[in-house]
């Protein structure tokens, strides 16, 4: 029964996620709190790490999900939900497209879809924003402003905003030499306790 869950929570994913990996951060935000198989939290975990390794995004984030849910066969059930309308829709559109590109309708489709795609993009970089960057559960707790904030986050977004883009030695720099930075501070905040 999971598996079938999983492939069909995923495969809804997948459907209606028009705009790349990014646009699955709304739904996979909502099929946490729907599901419970993992915390908001945890979806910020996934997202840097799925950002770091090679591949999609939301295929990581499937394959993820579903080996902690399901184990191995839970993962490649998830990823292959996720995949499946994008290959069905892909084989759809190269079979007619070619017939129907100049057709009126089509044209206004795809200039429809463009800020659909926008959209959900911002709206995964809020979550993305709100997940890592604010606690609105402790402030919820104390009232108190400061709590707010996850001044470390905020502090470390900061500094690879002004050295990947105002500070000339550090400004050419691959980002995966940021995300191996800010990964190696992560864990050694962590071990120091602060």
């Amino acid at each position: 029964m999971i598996y079938l869950q999983l492939f069909w929570e995923y495969f809804k994913v997948g459907l209606f996620s028009v705009g790349g990996g990014m646009a699955t951060i709304p739904f996979l935000y909502d099929l946490s709190t729907k599901t419970g198989w993992f915390t908001h939290a945890q979806l910020a975990d996934m997202l840097a790490v799925s950002e770091s390794t090679p591949g999609a995004i939301g295929v990581n984030m499937a394959t993820y999900v579903g080996y902690t849910t399901a184990g191995f066969w839970g993962a490649l059930i998830a990823t292959i939900g996720l995949v499946t309308p994008s290959i069905i829709v892909i084989l759809l559109v190269a079979k007619v497209l070619e017939q129907f590109r100049h057709n009126r309708f089509v044209e206004a489709g795809f200039y429809g879809l463009r800020p659909a795609s926008t959209g959900l993009i911002a709206a995964a970089g809020v979550t993305v924003f709100m997940i890592a960057l604010m606690n609105t559960d402790l402030y919820e707790k104390t009232k108190d402003i400061a709590d707010l904030f996850r001044w470390k986050g905020c502090l470390l977004a900061v500094a690879v905003l002004v050295f990947s883009n105002w500070v000339k030695p550090t400004k050419k720099w691959h980002p995966i030499i940021f995300i191996g930075i800010s990964a190696v501070i992560g864990v050694v905040f962590h071990f120091a306790g602060v």
